[in-house]
């Protein structure tokens, strides 16, 4: 069953498509299509071929940042994971031990009031944990040298966390991958700097085998875009989470684009999970898409659903509980169950740099047909 996946180590994809093999793009990893509980096998630069025009991509905007810092607590150290910035100025964190890798290893939090040393002499505080219900994520502020605390909105020359995580800042890495690698391969083709410096502690991976060339390409098909923000924080996959509260922004031109797409025959296709949980964080009861901004806990289930979405495009990451719940409630456990089990049979890759999965509703043969073949 898909709740005990265990994926073998060699299917972890550790470095990105484009450096295993002279004259490759991003999008020269595989698609995994899934249309119910049927199963077929492509190559992702295929993808305008399995959309239809009339089709509508959401897609996210939103950059990643270099959101691991080195840093010491006391004569230990650590590494500091950022992962979003609240409004009263403090940033949730998780502090790491490094595993003398290049990577990190899980490390207790707090106690509240630890100080964790960071370069350019910034303190960072730990005064709470995040949630109740884990103790890996804290709230965390920063000072400047002089132990000065900026305000929310003001931020101090050295201790503005977006400066630092410029200066000193590396992506999170986690132990599957190679090496390291640069900011630029952790960005996907839709990402837009964000007007405060906000971003992704993580990538919104599904989205990264996108090139400019297979854009224009979906666009020529007839395919349309409509883009919305989610900034994610750090995985949970170590703790089994549920998502916490994360930013995001549904604009008014997006909300008519998929308002409309959803009046037509279009289909309403996510890129991402991180997608779905913004757009159905602004759709109502009713099945409107209207424009929201602020903050989201949702966690969609195949109890509540799916209001607007048709279909999915996923990276293939280890089930964990949200995630997978999230899959459900698009495809139904039966549809997710056989979409695994394929692409363990088939040696898929997983993860950020891996293979991807596109979830399609089921359809009668003569639209199948259509959406083939019709321009």
């Amino acid at each position: 069953m898909t709740t005990a996946l265990r994926v073998p180590e060699e299917l972890s994809a550790r470095v990105p498509a484009e450096q295993r093999g002279q004259g490759l793009d991003r999008d020269a990893v595989r698609l995994l299509v899934s249309r119910g509980t049927e199963v077929s096998h492509h190559g992702f630069a295929e993808l305008p071929g399995l959309l239809r025009a009339g089709d509508l991509l959401i897609v996210n905007t939103s950059p990643t940042l270099a959101a691991a810092v080195d840093g010491r607590i006391g004569h230990a150290r650590v590494v500091v994971h950022f992962s979003t910035r609240g409004d009263d100025g403090r940033w949730a964190v998780e502090v790491r031990d490094p595993d003398g890798r290049g990577t990190t290893r899980a490390r207790a939090g707090g106690p509240a009031g630890t100080e964790v040393r960071l370069p350019g002499d910034v303190r960072l505080v730990l005064e709470e944990p995040l949630t109740g219900r884990s103790p890996r994520l804290w709230w965390g502020r920063v000072s400047e040298p002089g132990g000065r605390v900026p305000e929310a909105d003001v931020p101090g020359p050295e201790a503005d966390v977006l400066r630092l995580l410029g200066r000193h800042g590396r992506p999170i890495r986690y132990s599957y991958t190679e090496r390291d690698q640069p900011l630029s391969a952790y960005q996907t083709v839709f990402a837009l700097p964000a007007a405060d410096g906000a971003g992704s502690a993580e990538m919104p991976s599904a989205a990264r085998p996108f090139t400019a060339r297979l854009v224009a390409a979906l666009v020529s098909r007839g395919v349309q875009f409509a883009p919305v923000t989610l900034h994610t924080g750090v995985a949970s996959a170590e703790a089994h989470e549920p998502p916490y509260p994360e930013r995001f922004a549904v604009p008014e031109t997006s909300a008519r684009l998929i308002n409309a797409a959803r009046a037509g025959d279009g289909r309403v296709v996510a890129v991402g999970t991180t997608a779905v949980r913004a757009v159905e964080s602004a759709t109502g009861a009713d099945g409107v898409v209207r424009a929201a901004e602020g903050w989201t806990d949702l966690v969609v289930t195949p109890e509540r659903g799916v209001r607007v979405v048709d279909g999915l495009l996923t990276g293939l990451h280890e089930p964990e509980a949200s995630h997978l719940l999230m899959l459900e409630a698009v495809a139904g456990r039966a549809a997710i169950d056989r979409g695994y089990d394929a692409a363990l049979r088939g040696r898929y890759l997983w993860h950020e740099f891996g293979d991807v999965h596109l979830i399609l509703p089921e359809e009668a043969p003569h639209t199948e047909h259509c959406a083939s073949n019709c321009r």
